[in-house]
């Protein structure tokens, strides 16, 4: 079957069916909505045989190979192969856990922690951000063209999206990330990078006031055919099939035989790394639940126990201790909500009307709401007592330390755990990106990988602008050929 893509608001006169090459420079389709598969494909048990023994590498092929079509099969072994390798993966740790790229590490029987962050940034962002890096330069290079990368980040996905494409033939980056409401670690990961092609904004508000600029500069068509504005936020569907992935190799990790159920418990911001276990599970994974850990801002867990979704204003947005998850208005979960109602455009468009206007929606009493047990979600919430909590907790029990979103996710896997079924954490960073909050709950700061060593003191190099489209579109134009 052909693979092609379709946008959740479904304007088949604006946004028609698109191969995966076609969609992965653009972000948003013209509709304003975000692509996804015409239909999942789908993950048989013969499948799962097979893929059970395979190097990550080698199962990011035969996943990846599900969703792209279009490129053909040799160059997509040779990114794949290019991408994930131990080199890259290291970060001090062992050989053989390096080589695994995702180890799974047992907390206790039945519960055990993800490591997705062995990558060049200490964060899970880099697992599919380092393949779009590669995607990216093979597309530009095939067609002899250049892009100019938008986006917004809460911490991880702007570090992430900076290192992958540092460097890289054809490529400009504009990076919008909230003035004041990251880590200091963050921070100077992103705004130390002297490299031309790289461009920091420190918008002076939260995470949505800089994403809704992403999007309010994707929806002028014009501006964003004539300056080329590409996407690597995780509105990009290539994010969202690469981290399809690790849950394919988690749950080979923690299962013996291909009729087994996992769980999932994932600390959720703006729903993008959740969403990749929503498809794998949609495919045929044996994935039981999947658990939406939130902090103080707990939109996504409100939804989830009651069936409205009612973002939180730029005043209502609490900055937190997990400050990657002080988001709001979640870019994904237009994703999940298109399947809950039935893949109808019509009914999505309605919905984001709404909350594109300021507004919320309510499924409370609605045959949505009933059907909503059926996608296996659970959720649950954390606040900084309990993060403190569980870091202190996690480092007496298991002598290991663990990041401040991590801790969110594990404070609420252990609440959700159900007796006899493993239970996957996906770690999000290492403690080193949150070393206040470390300091604070253990009395001594995490252990750096060498190449991080001293990194708040290097110059920094970043424009701070007030919450404005037009001044974001200005610096762009002063920055990036037409």
């Amino acid at each position: 079957m052909t693979m092609r893509y379709i946008s959740t608001r479904g304007d088949v006169h604006n946004s028609p069916k698109k191969t995966f090459t076609e969609i992965l420079l653009g972000g948003l389709a013209t509709d304003g909505g975000l692509y996804l598969p015409e239909a999942y494909p789908q993950i048989t048990r013969d499948e799962l045989d097979r893929w059970r023994g395979l190097s990550y590498a080698d199962l990011a092929f035969a996943v990846l190979s599900k969703f792209i079509d279009d490129i053909p099969a040799a160059d997509l072994k040779a990114l794949v192969d290019k991408t994930y390798t131990a080199a890259v993966y290291c970060n001090g740790r062992s050989p053989e856990a390096a080589q695994e790229i995702t180890p799974l590490r047992w907390l206790e029987p039945g519960l055990g922690l993800l490591e997705l962050s062995n990558g060049p940034t200490l964060a899970f962002k880099d697992m599919a951000m380092q393949l779009l890096g590669n995607l990216f330069e093979y597309a530009l290079t095939k067609k002899g063209e250049e892009i100019n990368i938008l986006g917004a980040t809460s911490g991880d996905t702007g570090s992430a999206a900076e290192y992958a494409m540092r460097g890289k033939h054809g490529v400009r980056v504009f990076m919008l990330s909230p003035h004041g409401r990251m880590s200091a670690f963050q921070r100077a990961q992103m705004y130390s990078l002297q490299d031309t092609n790289i461009y920091n904004i420190a918008v002076r508000g939260m995470f949505d006031d800089a994403q809704d600029i992403v999007k309010a500069v994707f929806n002028d068509h014009a501006f964003k055919a004539r300056y080329r504005i590409g996407a690597v936020n995780s509105i990009n569907w290539a994010r969202v099939a690469a981290q399809v992935v690790y849950y394919v190799k988690g749950y080979f990790a923690a299962s013996q035989e291909n009729d087994e159920k996992v769980d999932f418990a994932v600390p959720s911001g703006n729903f993008g790394n959740i969403c990749a276990g929503h498809i794998a599970r949609m495919m045929g994974l044996p994935v039981d639940r999947l658990i939406v850990a939130t902090n103080e801002n707990d939109v996504l867990d409100e939804f989830f126990r009651s069936g409205v979704y009612r973002p939180r204003s730029t005043a209502e947005t609490h900055a937190t201790s997990s400050p990657s998850m002080d988001i709001s208005k979640a870019s994904n979960f237009e994703r999940f909500v298109f399947d809950l109602v039935g893949r109808d455009p019509a009914v999505i468009r309605e919905l984001w009307a709404r909350i594109d206007a300021g507004g919320s929606f309510d499924f409370t009493n609605t045959s949505y709401f009933t059907d909503l047990p059926q996608f296996g979600f659970v959720s649950g919430k954390s606040s900084h007592a309990d993060r403190l909590a569980t870091i202190r907790q996690t480092y007496e029990k298991y002598g290991l330390m663990v990041d401040t979103h991590t801790a969110d996710g594990l404070k609420v896997a252990l609440e959700k755990r159900v007796p006899g079924r493993p239970m996957v954490v996906l770690e999000t960073a290492l403690p080193a990106k949150f070393e206040e909050t470390i300091v604070e709950a253990l009395g001594r700061p995490p252990e750096r990988p060498v190449a991080m060593q001293g990194i708040e003191s290097l110059p920094q190099r970043f424009e701070v602008m007030d919450i404005s489209v037009d001044a974001v579109k200005r610096f762009i134009e002063q920055h990036a050929g037409a």
